[in-house]
């Protein structure tokens, strides 16, 4: 899956919609007047049935063509201070903050061909620092800010780097790892002006020297030449069943994907896409920063997970990346609220109408699903769905509300999208199909079609860094072996069906997906959270299908009337458990249950941390 890390502690805010109204319509041909008068932008798709794709070769191609043909254009939307209204850069400020850091950064601090990292929240001056290395001669080390100290001083020792760039936010973590680092040259704050001080700088000291060199003439910097196969990026997965490894990028494997992803989706400069996944991750900083970019469309940065509604609501962006969790989410909380307004018979009926319609090329459901937009911003017309299966029926129902849901799949090793779903040919469920870049492969299939994921890519990854075993290991004869288990259906579209290194491998020799098992186990209202896992017998050392489970404490009391006692609970969920075993074959059946009472364990995109879950259990 889209291997990308959000909260290490994720949890889920308590999104907060007001009751729907919502009326009949009661002059359908009214609506259906209006929804023809509404002028519907849309592509032509060239002969192979896609949209005809971008070409670009390298970063810098893109960023010279945007900033030139957008520049009076609003880039980013961003909050600086939560009480006031989000402040508008433009990508010409955008360019000049660019231009002047990397002038700074390679005449003035002297970094050309060496390493700097970034790391902190999502921010202007993310951006802007990692564009300025993408379009020079730095290698850009993204590092999750949410990473422990240890493992910060881990990562920046094992890259090399000769500079950090670091949000205001980290300065604290700077200061007690600052030490044990003399290799590092600069330390450089984002939002300063201080000037250097004991390896210590301010960034926008920077970018004023930069400017000042350029005024005097120097264009070293902005006439570079970029290699678009040279060592561009190095990106740490932190893995949910192994060490981190390090992910070694260029230029071209990142301009690829903005050309597959053209071929697929059409995005232009009247598009927002909100950012609130982290940047760090090639998912985030490839689709959801520079994708928009080569478009010349805008960008809202989300203030935190807890203002994303009222954030929807300002900034009112057409599209957002985002995972599983939150959709799924998003997705139960207007619906309770649909029940509660008691309008639940009425919007199903008329989602029966809409589809009707709409199967004749009427589409009247913006104007039907009104309120439900308008709690979402009122402009979202693209969700885009990765990094782990969703619930079909959730990308139905998302579908059916006249948004298109998509779906995307990849790694970092393929920076990142190697699978797609095509916005005029959606197939909710699948992983989408292989970009126009990469080819997918089944390997080994089985009786049902199922084997590893293979892929073949222009996206596909230089290597892994100072790892040649491990990259002989995971690419052969040009394939990557990706360790997701699926199948491919006679239209090419992917189904992925679980993780090679998560299958439960029973004592008389069957594999079980705990995927598959907590998609089921998703459906179940009184439960948040699950995973399913083999659990060692003591006595016969044989493996017993075993699931750790977070109650919906909220959900259960709703529904019960009363705050149960801790063995009720257990009692609840084991009966709807049963529940789901008889949809299962015998050997898949779940038969253990422990409640969980602290958060999983997570990576940054809110998958579960398996491995450390597990750890967690044979050391209890």
């Amino acid at each position: 899956m889209i291997v990308v890390r959000i909260l290490r502690d994720f949890k889920v805010p308590n999104f907060k919609f007001p009751k729907f109204k919502m009326q009949e319509i009661a002059d359908i041909d009214e609506a259906k007047l209006e929804a023809s008068k509404e002028r519907k932008e849309t592509k032509q798709r060239n002969e192979k049935g896609y949209y005809e794709p971008t070409n670009y070769k390298t970063i810098k191609e893109i960023f010279e063509r945007s900033t030139k043909e957008y520049e009076n254009y609003t880039f980013i939307l961003e909050k600086f201070n939560h009480k006031e209204p989000f402040t508008e850069i433009t990508y010409g400020n955008f360019k000049k903050d660019v231009l002047a850091l990397g002038t700074g950064l390679e005449e003035a601090l002297k970094l050309k061909n060496k390493r700097v990292a970034i790391i902190g929240e999502t921010t202007y001056h993310w951006y802007v620092s990692y564009m300025t290395m993408l379009c020079g001669n730095i290698v850009a080390v993204p590092i999750d800010k949410e990473l422990p100290l240890n493992e910060i001083e881990n990562v920046v020792k094992r890259s090399k780097v000769s500079a950090i760039i670091y949000s205001t936010k980290k300065k604290d973590v700077i200061k007690k790892i600052k030490n044990v680092l003399p290799e590092v040259e600069y330390f450089i704050q984002m939002n300063s002006e201080e000037e250097l001080k004991d390896k210590e700088i301010g960034l926008d000291n920077i970018i004023k020297e930069g400017k000042n060199l350029i005024q005097n003439g120097n264009n070293s910097y902005i006439n570079e030449q970029i290699d678009p196969e040279a060592f561009k990026v190095l990106l740490f997965t932190s893995g949910t069943t192994s060490n981190a490894k390090g992910v070694m990028l260029c230029s071209k494997n990142l301009a690829q994907n903005i050309n597959a992803v053209s071929a697929y989706v059409y995005l232009n400069e009247k598009d927002r896409l909100m950012s609130v996944l982290p940047l760090h991750h090639t998912y985030e900083s490839t689709i959801g920063f520079l994708l928009p970019f080569a478009v010349g469309a805008s960008i809202s940065v989300c203030e935190g997970l807890k203002y994303i509604v009222p954030n929807l609501k300002e900034t009112k962006p057409t599209a957002i990346l985002t995972v599983p969790l939150l959709v799924e989410n998003l997705y139960k909380k207007i619906n309770e609220n649909i029940v509660k307004s008691k309008k639940d018979k009425l919007v199903k009926s008329m989602i029966h109408l809409t589809n009707a319609l709409k199967s004749v090329n009427i589409d009247i459901k913006r104007k039907v699903f009104n309120e439900i937009y308008e709690n979402l911003g009122g402009k979202i017309r693209i969700i885009v769905s990765a990094a782990a299966p969703i619930d079909a029926r959730i990308g139905k129902w998302v579908q059916d509300i006249g948004i298109s849901f998509l779906q995307g799949y990849g790694l970092t090793e393929t920076a990142p999208i190697a699978a797609l779903t095509p916005e005029y040919e959606p197939k909710v469920g699948s992983a989408g199909k292989a970009v126009i870049c990469a080819e997918l492969k089944i390997d080994k299939p089985n009786d049902k079609g199922e084997g590893e994921v293979l892929i073949k890519s222009d996206t596909l990854m230089l290597g892994y860094y100072e790892d040649e075993n491990a990259t002989k290991e995971a690419i052969k004869d040009g394939w990557f072996n990706s360790g997701d288990i699926g199948y491919l259906d006679e239209s090419g579209y992917l189904y992925i069906t679980g993780r090679s290194k998560n299958v439960i491998v029973t004592q008389n020799g069957k594999n079980i997906y705990p995927e598959e098992i907590e998609l089921l186990l998703g459906k179940i209202e009184e439960i948040k959270e699950s995973m399913v896992y083999g659990k060692e017998d003591k006595d016969s050392k044989e493996l017993i299908i075993s699931v750790k489970v977070i109650p919906n404490y909220e959900k259960i009391e709703e529904k019960y009337g009363k705050i149960l006692l801790e063995e009720e609970i257990y009692k609840v969920i084991w009966e709807e458990i049963k529940k789901v075993n008889k949809k299962l074959t015998a050997y898949k059946a779940i038969k253990h249950l422990e409640i969980k009472k602290d958060e999983f364990e997570k990576t940054t995109t809110m998958k579960i941390k398996r491995f450390a879950e597990i750890k967690k259990d044979q050391s209890d």
